[in-house]
């Protein structure tokens, strides 16, 4: 096994899995990752052929070869899946490719699952939906054990729910085990949103508020990524890290605090090509911390 030498804070990026999710892993160690997201099939379909024997195996060499467990890993479900469909129909169909996903997780050896929460497309109400998205949980937790829903905030763009902190809190309140849920913070859908990440107080501010409505020991992953729409703009447009209207001061809040080690912290910036540089950086403010901690 190739020795890991990054210490406690878990950076990468979401790689591609062309040619097969066992080639994720040397994509992102190919940036010097040690953390990694992934699509476990076609994100744009609803249905994928079941994954082969010798994929998994070779997935999980991968991983073993090159140093990554399970918690620097965040598979992302279907963008198709909407868990808080008003329509009878969608909804069921919805379900099952989730619960699909998180079989697909549970047979490469994964234990948390990406999503975003869901839509109500103004057919039903907020709360009945958030209410939706609860039972959908809580039925996949029933069908497939140990993988964590891991609800993504969104930028607030459309009907989308979950860009509140207290749409998270409202689903967390209503699935059944909640050891076996938990909410992955996107820096520019926070943003986005409306909460404020510009500089390092702001960061306090944010992450205090977040703590109080959701919990930080419900955070289990982030997206980091700048954002290319002002502060409360509602639209979800990535930017490449500091050329965004967010800026390095949270990036480099988000690599000195240890409340945000040992989590998968996953670019899903625009330029691929600077993805080892983003993670280069921020390694280096989270040394400059470690750094100061021990003198």
């Amino acid at each position: 096994m190739i020795k890991n030498n990054y210490g406690s804070k878990f950076i990468g990026a979401h790689v591609s899995a062309a040619g097969g999710v066992d080639q994720a892993p040397l994509r992102a160690r190919e940036i010097g990752a040690n953390a990694f997201a992934l699509f476990t099939k076609n994100q744009r379909q609803w249905v994928a052929k079941p994954l082969e024997e010798k994929t998994i195996s070779a997935f999980k060499a991968n991983c073993k070869m090159l140093g990554f467990t399970a918690e620097q890993i965040l598979p992302h479900d279907s963008y198709l899946i909407n868990l808080g469909a008003p329509e009878e129909e969608k909804l069921e169909k919805s379900r099952a490719a989730f619960i699909d996903e998180m079989e697909r997780c549970h047979q490469l050896g994964l234990t948390l699952l990406n999503f975003h929460p869901g839509s109500h497309l103004k057919k039903i109400s907020e709360k009945e939906c958030l209410a939706k998205i609860a039972e959908s949980i809580s039925l996949a937790h029933q069908a497939v054990p140990e993988v964590i829903a891991v609800i993504e905030n969104t930028a607030g763009q459309g009907t989308n729910l979950g860009w509140r902190f207290e749409h998270l809190a409202e689903i967390i309140e209503q699935v059944e085990d909640k050891s076996r849920v938990g909410v992955c913070i996107d820096t520019c859908h926070t943003f986005a949103a409306g909460y404020d990440l510009s500089s390092f107080d702001a960061c306090e501010a944010t992450f205090a508020e977040f703590d109080q409505i959701v919990g930080m020991r419900y955070l289990k992953a982030m997206h980091i990524n700048d954002s290319k729409i002002a502060l409360g703009g509602k639209v979800d447009r990535h930017h490449s890290l500091g050329q965004g209207e967010i800026g390095w001061h949270c990036f480099e809040y988000i690599a000195k605090d240890a409340r945000f080690d040992g989590i998968p912290l996953i670019l899903e910036t625009i330029d691929p090509d600077i993805w080892s540089q983003e993670i280069s950086r921020l390694r280096e403010f989270h040394h400059q911390a470690a750094s100061k901690k021990a003198q």
